[in-house]
């Protein structure tokens, strides 16, 4: 028998803030080997692509729709995530797709606020069922650009969204600027190995790094199958989890990904729907 790893302390602040930091989701041998796998694994090397803010520095990102066996598939598959996830989102869900986020020392580029969901409602998505969990590679601080949320905005709704620096696409400014004068930012500071579960909807950006030290993140993002898109896009369908056992990421070891089955994408898409421009 599996369960959330989610205290019931913890689901009532993910419902109250919209978000919630697991401290340990991955040990340290298995937080290395995540690291270790975006690092060497030639299909995650191949497939990096930059997303610049706009002063022109870059976080260097990959994207993949599936999780397959290698280490970062199973660790999406594992009955840790799947199972905190169906909690959260009420049912069976579907892996929706996973991202590295990697910013290096000096050159990381910052991301304005924006909610997932303001991507993926245009994707066909009909209901806010949705939600990720940000696992850090490395040690994620203010000074090197971690994640910042604000705690409650999930019960804003979905915000418009639009392009606002360069190609980044994010929440309409004037709306932010009146949101962030009543509701609290909170810095989500993390060690290799913490997760943070957060709502699609709950608002979220992140500084440049401006430090020495680098700052990786593997995000894994997750769909109610009850809520499969209406139309095609560049992410999958419902698609079945076949769950594998929390164990199974140390058993594997540095397992690399197939290139076939994970679906990486070649560059970053946004919807045909987000190319307005917000006025800042």
């Amino acid at each position: 028998m599996h369960y959330p790893v989610l205290s019931p302390e913890q689901r009532v602040a993910y419902e109250r803030d919209g978000f919630v930091m697991v401290r340990g989701l991955f040990d340290p041998e298995e937080a290395k080997l995540l690291q270790q796998a975006m690092e060497t694994d030639p299909q995650v090397r191949g497939h990096l692509y930059n997303r610049k803010d706009a002063q022109g520095l870059a976080t260097k990102m990959v994207l993949w729709n599936h999780p397959g066996d290698s280490v970062y598939g199973l660790a999406a598959r594992s009955h840790r995530i799947v199972d905190t996830m169906e909690d959260l989102l009420g049912g069976e869900v579907y892996h929706y797709h996973s991202k590295l986020t990697a910013k290096e020392p000096f050159e990381g580029g910052a991301w304005v606020w924006h909610q997932d969901y303001g991507y993926w409602y245009n994707n066909g998505c009909l209901f806010p069922l949705m939600a990720s969990v940000m696992v850090a590679l490395d040690k994620c601080t203010k000074e090197n650009g971690c994640l910042q949320v604000v705690r409650g905005s999930h019960l804003l709704g979905r915000i418009d969204h639009g392009v606002v620096q360069g190609s980044q696409v994010g929440a309409e400014p004037a709306r932010v600027e009146q949101i962030l004068k009543q509701m609290e930012v909170v810095y989500a500071e993390m060690e290799p190995g913490d997760g943070l579960f957060f709502h699609c909807n709950t608002l979220h950006r992140s500084d440049q790094n401006r430090s020495p030290n680098r700052r990786w993140t593997v995000l894994f993002c997750y769909n109610a199958a009850r809520n499969n898109p209406y139309r095609e896009h560049h992410h999958p369908f419902y698609t079945p989890i076949d769950k594998v056992s929390d164990s199974a990421i140390k058993e594997a070891g540095l397992k690399f990904g197939s290139g076939g089955e994970e679906g990486f994408l070649q560059n970053f898409v946004n919807p045909p729907e987000l190319k307005k421009t917000m006025q800042v």
